[in-house]
């Protein structure tokens, strides 16, 4: 079966689906990520409490407390990158197993589809959860370089390095929230990207679901209130 051949098994409502998901996705991300000066999102207004952080580090003594909080955060980006390795590994043996997943898929959809619908339908979760990986494994490093630099910050708050070191700090960490962040959104659009297996409309209801919670949690949470108002 060539290339054309394959392409031509979907109908152009599913490239419209997948097209949507995609596009909501890069747009959540930037919106997210480059947010109005009058409503930020959650994610920028916790960047200004980690450079507080950081800030705040400089004059603590000892400063094991910022260590452990490091460590938790490095223990996330672990657990989530572990998460994604067994889903890459569960949509492998999806696709390696495709006759089975057809006979369920079809019985759930009432169609019936060659199984190279359903392979490339389980790819797209699987690009997702690829990225979501990289990202969550980037952020873990990140951190390690922000445990470097915290340990470099000069125990002396008088010490003409200790407040740039302090800020060093502060962005490769906010560097790391924001890689660690994609990963998340990464994981909801995998989650999102199921639905296609039931067909293209869906996939654009679980899309438009997945996007609503994102910016709900950004712009207009119960949590993003409160630290707006500390």
């Amino acid at each position: 079966m060539t290339f054309m051949d394959r392409i031509a098994l979907f109908q152009p409502v599913d490239f419209a689906a997948v097209g949507l998901l995609f596009f909501l996705w890069i747009a959540i991300g930037y919106r997210v990520e480059h947010p109005s000066a009058k409503h930020l999102s959650t994610s920028m207004i916790m960047a200004g409490y980690r450079k507080e952080w950081m800030r705040q580090m400089v004059t603590r003594e000892p400063r094991i407390f910022d260590a452990q909080i490091l460590g938790t955060l490095r223990q996330g980006t672990a657990f989530f990158a572990s998460t994604c390795v067994i889903g890459i590994g569960g949509c492998l043996a999806l696709i390696g197993n495709a006759e089975r997943l057809a006979g369920v898929a079809a019985d759930i959809t009432l169609m019936n589809h060659p199984e190279i619908v359903w392979e490339l339908k389980i790819i797209v979760m699987t690009i997702f959860l690829t990225n979501a990986f990289l990202k969550f494994v980037w952020a873990n490093r990140l951190f390690g370089y922000c445990s470097v630099l915290m340990a470099a910050v000069p125990n002396d708050p008088d010490h003409a390095e200790a407040y740039k070191r302090a800020e060093q700090a502060a962005h490769i960490n906010i560097t790391a929230a924001k890689g660690f962040n994609r990963g998340l959104r990464s994981i909801y659009f995998a989650l999102a990207s199921a639905a296609w297996l039931a067909g293209p409309i869906p996939l654009m209801l679980a899309s438009v679901i997945t996007v609503t919670v994102i910016w709900r949690r950004e712009f207009a949470s119960y949590s993003r209130k409160i630290l707006l108002n500390p």
